[in-house]
């Protein structure tokens, strides 16, 4: 049959089933490559949403400081001999309710994703003095050697408590535990090692154990303390299993800020 037909035919028939066949095979592939690109163009958008999330808490934070009208709080109070006349400190943005002005403060600046989903924490470290044991003696202080212990003020970082997994732990077998870290670095403070951080849920409340400063602006009217806040999101992102997308990605932002006076 197709000996009869004009040699043009017969090699465009060969030409279209080729082109055909090379279409089937490269066209999955192409749709692959888009798809990947776009599933990780989300995710860097989000990342960065996180990213300011944390910054936005903790100039919230880094603003509220004790002399404001309603202070974002540390665990740790400042010393009333450091507040304006009449001395007066009101605890209204308070860790045991989870800092609600400086998360709403947070998440009122996230974009095109379920802002209730991101989770905050924070904690606010500053330079302490020791006493002639060597042991540590008061928070709030500035860095000098002090003439009669001569001991040096030392700078103290704050930790933060999260939900989480050692390395090596299987997070779909495991289930997530509690861990103190240091929100800068994300190492336990006692064990050192990198924790991933369960974002699915709320952080544990911190204590007066994970804070080494209070929320005065500035320690001993010289240095400021810090606040550090850290913000985090779990994230399932589409076509989670194809091309290796995996179900459950965790995005966090840490952001530390210089405490201001207000008054």
């Amino acid at each position: 049959m197709l000996s009869s037909l004009p040699r043009r035919y017969r090699g465009g028939a060969s030409a279209s089933g080729q082109a055909l066949t090379e279409m089937a095979l490269i066209l999955p592939l192409v749709i692959a490559l888009i798809v990947g690109i776009i599933v990780l163009g989300m995710g860097i958008f989000f990342s960065q949403q996180v990213a300011n999330a944390a910054r936005e808490g903790a100039r919230y934070a880094s603003l509220h400081s004790a002399t404001s009208q309603c202070p974002t709080v540390s665990n740790k109070p400042p010393d009333a001999g450091l507040l304006p006349v009449p001395n007066n400190y009101y605890a209204c943005d308070a860790p045991a309710n989870r800092w609600p002005e400086m998360t709403a403060a947070a998440r009122n600046k996230i974009f095109a994703m379920q802002a209730a989903g991101v989770r905050l924490t924070a904690c606010w470290s500053g330079y302490w003095t020791k006493d002639t044991s060597g042991n540590w003696a008061g928070y709030d202080q500035i860095y000098a050697i002090d003439p009669v212990t001569g001991q040096p003020s030392e700078f103290r970082e704050c930790t933060v408590k999260v939900f989480g997994w050692n390395p090596g732990e299987d997070p779909g077998a495991t289930p997530s535990t509690v861990h103190v870290i240091n929100p800068r670095t994300g190492l336990d403070a006692s064990s050192g090692l990198a924790i991933r951080v369960d974002c699915s849920k709320d952080f544990p409340l911190t204590t007066d154990s994970d804070d080494m400063a209070s929320n005065y602006a500035a320690s001993n009217a010289d240095q400021a303390n810090q606040v550090t806040v850290l913000a985090c999101y779990s994230w399932s992102p589409p076509l989670a299993g194809f091309l290796l997308i995996p179900s459950t990605v965790t995005l966090q932002g840490v952001v530390s800020e210089a405490m201001e006076y207000q008054q």
